[in-house]
C-alpha cells in the first residue's frame, strides 16, 4: 500500500513539475533536497506533523509558515496535501519516487555496488566507466559496499536489475547441481 500512495503522490508531483519544464523538475529536486536535510535535523517536526491531538488545521499553519515564503509554492502545495490527505508518514517515499523519475528522466542512473573487499580507486573508476558505457545512462551515482560473505566478484544492483557475479553464488549454484546429481 505505502509503495503505491508513494507512485501515486511522486507521480503526481512529477508530472505537474514536468508541466512547468524539465528545468522545473530539477529546481524542485534541489528543494526537496534542502526539505529533507531540514526535517533529517528536526525530528521533533516529523512528531508534530503525526501526532493525533494536533489539528489537521494547525498542521497545515505550521507548514505555511516554516516553508511559505522559503519553498516555492508549489512544494508548500504539495505538503499541504499530503498533510491534509494524511499522508505525512509517506513523504519520505514520495520524495525518493520523485528523486527516481527526475534522475531516470535526466538519464541518470544509480548502482550499488557489493564486493568481497573494498575496491581501488582505479577499479571504482572502470567499474563506473563500464556502467556508463553498456548502461544508457548519461551519469551514474555509484554506491561502494563490502560483504565478505560474497568471497570475490562483484553484486552490480540498478533499479530493479542485479547483476550477481559473485563466488558465493556460484558455489551455491554448483553446489545445488551437484546435489541434483547424487539425487538423481
Amino acid at each position: 500500500m505505502a509503495k503505491l500512495v508513494s507512485k501515486t503522490y511522486g507521480e503526481a508531483l512529477f508530472e505537474a513539475a514536468m508541466e512547468s519544464g524539465e528545468d522545473r523538475a530539477g529546481e524542485l529536486l534541489e528543494e526537496i533536497d534542502a526539505v529533507r536535510k531540514i526535517l533529517a535535523e528536526n525530528p521533533r517536526f516529523d512528531e508534530m506533523m503525526e501526532h493525533p491531538g494536533i489539528t489537521k488545521q494547525e498542521k497545515l499553519e505550521v507548514v505555511d509558515a516554516v516553508f511559505g515564503g522559503r519553498a516555492s509554492t508549489e512544494l508548500v502545495n504539495f505538503l499541504r496535501l499530503i498533510i491534509s490527505k494524511e499522508r505525512y508518514r509517506d513523504l519520505p517515499a514520495v520524495f525518493d519516487y520523485f528523486t527516481a523519475r527526475v534522475k531516470e528522466q535526466k538519464k541518470i542512473g544509480i548502482a550499488q555496488v557489493t564486493t568481497a573487499q573494498e575496491l581501488s580507486l582505479s577499479q571504482k573508476s572502470a567499474v563506473r566507466a563500464r556502467l556508463l558505457e553498456t548502461s544508457g545512462y548519461r551519469e551514474m551515482e555509484m554506491y561502494y559496499n563490502t560483504d565478505a560473505s560474497l568471497i570475490g566478484g562483484m553484486v552490480i544492483r540498478i533499479g530493479d536489475r542485479v547483476v550477481d557475479s559473485s563466488i558465493r553464488t556460484k558455489l551455491d549454484s554448483l553446489t545445488k547441481q551437484l546435489l541434483q546429481i547424487q539425487l538423481g
